[in-house]
């Protein structure tokens, strides 16, 4: 558990260093958050939950930039989005996939699954998240809402996810920081 610090108004902590969301390169949303998955993470001091996610989205709305994450009301990490203004979304190299398979298939009820995943959590002033990431978007809640079934228009959707499964929450965030590893090439 580390803080960060400032150099010239411009975040840096050991390998991060902040970039500019708007004029850095940008990669395949579709495929780093459907193909490589992200953690979501929030909570305060040592009271932080993370789960892995797979359906987001990242846009501009209301003239920000920002990210949409979507979390079931069963879920562990879903307090610690209610109970918090920010949220991150945490991006890992391919060889951290065991970690995100063992993020996504435990609960933060039942295991300190931070701990067991060898995982390092940063803390910033807004949110958690952690050094093993390449990249990390820091978001400031904006906008929530339950997605309702009644307002799905293809059956399908119904179907294949909310037969036997509770609903989803939208979380938009407005990303206030994007955090790059130091060296890396991301894109």
């Amino acid at each position: 558990m580390y803080n960060i610090e400032y150099k010239n108004n411009v975040f840096e902590w050991r390998n991060f260093i902040e970039v500019d969301a708007i004029n850095s390169n940008t990669e395949n949303v579709f495929d780093l958050i459907s193909r490589r998955w992200m953690l979501v993470t929030a909570g305060k001091d040592n009271n932080i939950n993370t789960m892995t996610a797979s359906w987001g989205c990242l846009g501009y709305l209301w003239n920000k930039n920002i990210a949409v994450c979507f979390i079931r009301k069963e879920r562990h990490t879903f307090k610690f989005l209610e109970e918090n203004d920010f949220y991150t979304l945490s991006f890992f190299p391919e060889k951290y996939r065991d970690v995100l398979n063992y993020c996504g298939t435990h609960s933060g009820k039942d295991v300190d699954k931070i701990k067991e995943a060898n995982l390092t959590p940063i803390f910033n002033e807004a949110a958690p998240f952690f050094e093993e990431a390449n990249m990390v978007l820091i978001c400031k809640k904006i906008y929530t809402d339950v997605i309702k079934e009644e307002n799905i228009i293809e059956p399908s959707i119904v179907n294949m996810f909310y037969k036997t499964d509770g609903q989803h929450k939208t979380y938009v965030g407005e990303i206030v920081k994007v955090l790059r590893k130091k060296g890396v090439q991301l894109f």
